[in-house]
């Protein structure tokens, strides 16, 4: 079945954006073109709420354009929606009738409570966070809600957003006015105060939308973040809080070199700043946490969800980005099972021995690793721990958490220690000693269990462990198998250095065939 494409134009109140999607047989979505106009048609309602004809003009030319571009993709289905701005115009109908009319296009308006659920819908389908609050404020409307163990408990939909507040505080002023600050964080509080299931709720904050994306892009930008992406990336109350000053402090032509800061914001960066700090004190927040996955993304997702027959799983999020990293990457599927099963058997034999200790999420994390073991070898087989550590680390995989990704990274891509420690400096400072130690003895165990299935035919059928009497460092493993295991034999007694390291002492390989 060949790959499905889908446009999607987002009609918003500050920008009007044209996404083509292609969705391959996994339900994998790739991103094939993204394109905006910052067209801001909020700012073209008049005081009756009634669309100017200006406004209709820039949506209509706007829509031409992207039309045409879409129908080059030879995409099977558009998808057109349109929020805050298009909803409160008096005269929504005749746009709309308009719209069709010179676009052929039928125009959704989403109200209030579909514009949260898809943007929250993504969240909750691509990030391993089972509770949070998403917020996705837009130019003339902010959208919030509340899940808990992965389902919607309340939303609401305030009828402000950074175009809004920037007209409302900060006309005729400067873009930074330390007064307008003031007042417009008083008057964002009090809009919130109204929401009491928001106070003291104690979760993660997670921003959906440019305006997010911007801060975390900033700060990262300000400290060297060392791997890429913005997805299921983190910021604490003092990064926020601090990124925020940043932006209050700077001029407008000093936002305009700002690194991360996209040129088309700067001028409502800090409204929209003032809302998510206010936000996050009034929740009492334990993290700002990022999502690149948002409206668009959950009305694809849905859509999916609605027509497919593999949907995205709610509750396997981890497992399903997984398969689909396999898939995309051509990992043989008995090669990879065979390579769980054998570093499971030898982490067992291990942790029976008190030689290492893993929890269950930790051993979740090596079931991955190993099913992704040297993907790189896709791009470059010479090469592919280098590739692998690179890809792995630097992917928006959905349900991961950026330390996590890097877990996964050091583990499937490991070679040799000297490699290990040249990845791992990378990331300075992120993992303990200890915690390095271990994922340095998981790595070099998933190698060990590639080693044993070298041939990728699944004849290893058992291993044993035994330590040698009266020896403390020295360990006798017998393998038995069925079949012809020359290869086996050959790479496990290579590599045994890397299980003596975990050992902490010499072992003796046996190989026993299971027909004699």
């Amino acid at each position: 079945m060949p790959n499905q494409r889908i446009g999607l134009i987002d009609v918003g109140s500050n920008t009007i954006r044209l996404v083509i999607f292609e969705i391959d047989t996994s339900q994998t979505i790739t991103e094939l073109q993204n394109i905006k106009t910052p067209a801001r048609l909020v700012q073209y309602l008049d005081k009756d709420q009634i669309m100017k004809k200006e406004g209709v003009a820039v949506l209509l030319e706007a829509l031409e354009s992207f039309t045409e571009i879409a129908s080059r993709y030879h995409i099977e289905t558009m998808i057109s929606v349109a929020t805050a701005a298009i909803r409160r115009s008096k005269n929504a109908q005749d746009i709309l009738r308009l719209v069709k009319e010179k676009t052929d296009l039928d125009l959704k308006i989403l109200n209030e409570e579909e514009e949260a659920f898809f943007g929250n819908y993504a969240v909750r389908h691509t990030m391993g966070l089972s509770d949070g609050v998403t917020i996705d404020i837009g130019g003339g409307s902010t959208e919030l809600t509340l899940f808990k163990d992965k389902q919607v408990v309340n939303s609401h939909s305030f009828p402000f957003g950074v175009v809004s507040l920037k007209a409302q505080f900060f006309d005729g002023k400067e873009h930074n006015d330390k007064k307008a600050i003031e007042k417009a964080g008083e008057w964002v509080l009090e809009q919130l105060s109204a929401l009491d299931w928001l106070s003291g709720v104690k979760v993660p904050l997670i921003g959906i939308g440019g305006s997010a994306r911007n801060i975390a892009d900033v700060f990262q930008r300000q400290t060297n973040y060392p791997i890429a992406g913005i997805h299921e990336y983190t910021m604490k109350e003092s990064e926020l809080v601090h990124t925020f000053q940043l932006l209050a402090e700077s001029s407008m032509k000093e936002l305009s070199k700002l690194d991360g800061l996209s040129e088309d914001r700067k001028d409502i960066i800090i409204p929209a700043g003032i809302v998510f700090v206010q936000l996050f004190h009034y929740m009492d927040s334990s993290e700002f946490a990022l999502s690149t996955r948002g409206l668009r993304e959950g009305l694809i997702i849905d859509y999916i969800n609605r027509t497919k027959k593999t949907p995205y799983d709610l509750y396997g999020v981890k497992r399903q980005t997984i398969e689909r990293m396999s898939k995309r990457y051509n990992i043989r599927a008995i090669g990879a099972h065979q390579r769980i099963l054998l570093a499971d058997r030898l982490l067992n034999l291990l942790q029976e021995k008190n030689i290492i200790s893993i929890d269950e999420d930790n051993l979740i994390l090596v079931h991955y690793a190993a099913s992704l073991y040297n993907l790189g070898s896709y791009v470059e087989d010479d090469s592919k721990s280098q590739h692998t550590f690179y890809i792995i680390s630097n992917s928006n995989l959905q349900g991961f958490s950026h330390k996590d990704r890097v877990r996964l990274a050091l583990m499937a891509s490991y070679k040799n220690r000297s490699l290990f420690n040249q990845y791992i400096k990378t990331v300075e400072n992120w993992f303990s000693e200890e915690e390095t130690e271990t994922l340095l003895h998981l790595g070099s165990i998933i190698k060990f269990a590639e080693a044993l299935n070298d041939s990728h035919v699944n004849m290893v059928t058992n291993i044993k462990l035994t330590r040698i009497k009266n020896s403390e460092d020295e360990f006798e493993l017998t393998v038995t198998y069925n079949g012809d295991i020359v290869s086996e034999k050959y790479r496990a007694n290579k590599h045994k250095n890397h299980l003596e390291r975990v050992l902490g002492g010499n072992v003796h390989i046996i190989f026993k065939s299971e027909s004699k």
